[in-house]
């Protein structure tokens, strides 16, 4: 007898709230609430879904079975606070966060009340056009046994591949994944203001095969074999002539010096201390 999926509650309509949702849908759970403090972007995620708009503050009791909140780090208490206030048996219930950076213990408030809780955090961007899949997409998991458990296999149904965490080591993972996508993103702003200050019409097609081929062999080889350029060759006058031409494009040449310094300290290259010598006697300035 095939068993019945649990019913979820999505909380919070932002990016990640919008294609968990979307997600659980298509994959067969029944998404019976969504759960916002604007009841109008609840409403509209809603009725995608054909669940009811709840809002945050309300004090009916709710239904589901699993809570998944998806709402900004810092707010996770305080929607954790105000979901144990309303009208719910928590005893049997899994509550369940998203975020890369906080453990499973955001969630005292309900834990109190006889909820299992666990953080479930998806390593992926989740911007206004991302799309309801999940397919490869890792999720990081700790907490409770039988709420980890079931996170896990929500997940696993929706194409994630799981993985457990300890909580203490969530914030370091959390910051890979800023490097990995916010702060790279970062840095490739910077580098296509620097297209554009060298008179380039479109910098990001020019960046487009260099960025590329370079990702694919870090990701396929790791950094030291993915990695080129005048470090590696040990091109100091190329470098100083780098930094000089940087202080023209404000913020890109302190980005350069400690992306460059990390390069000289852990990765391959030749002159690594009249590369320290120049980047540091630069960066001092």
């Amino acid at each position: 007898m095939k068993r019945k999926k649990q019913t979820v509650a999505v909380v919070g309509s932002g990016n990640l709230g919008r294609v968990l949702a979307m997600a659980l849908d298509r994959a067969g759970y029944r998404v019976v609430e969504i759960i916002n403090r604007d009841l109008t972007r609840a409403r509209k995620l809603a009725g995608g879904v054909s669940a009811r708009a709840v809002a945050l503050d309300e004090k009916t009791p709710l239904v589901a079975d699993v809570f998944w909140i998806c709402v900004t780090d810092d707010a996770i208490p305080e929607v954790a606070a105000a979901l144990a206030h309303s009208k719910t048996e928590w005893r049997g219930k899994v509550v369940v966060h998203t975020s890369g950076a906080y453990g499973s213990a955001e969630l005292k408030a309900l834990k109190r009340k006889g909820a299992a809780v666990a953080s479930a955090h998806p390593m992926n961007s989740f911007v206004r056009s991302s799309k309801p899949d999940f397919r490869g997409v890792p999720f990081a998991l700790e907490g409770d046994g039988v709420a980890v458990k079931l996170a896990g296999a929500i997940a696993t149904s929706l194409g994630g591949e799981v993985f457990t965490i300890r909580p203490e080591d969530k914030v370091l993972y959390h910051a890979m994944g800023a490097f990995s996508s916010p702060l790279l993103v970062s840095l490739l702003y910077a580098g296509e203001r620097l297209g554009k200050a060298a008179g380039l019409r479109e910098p990001r097609k020019v960046m487009a095969r260099i960025l590329r081929e370079t990702v694919e062999n870090f990701l396929q080889n790791g950094g030291e074999a993915a990695f080129s350029g005048p470090i590696k060759r040990g091109d100091l006058k190329t470098v100083e002539k780098h930094l000089k031409a940087l202080s023209r494009v404000q913020g890109t040449q302190a980005i350069y010096q400690v992306l460059a310094i990390q390069a000289v300290h852990g990765l391959p290259g030749k002159e690594k201390k009249a590369m320290l010598k120049a980047l540091s006697k630069t960066l001092a300035k």
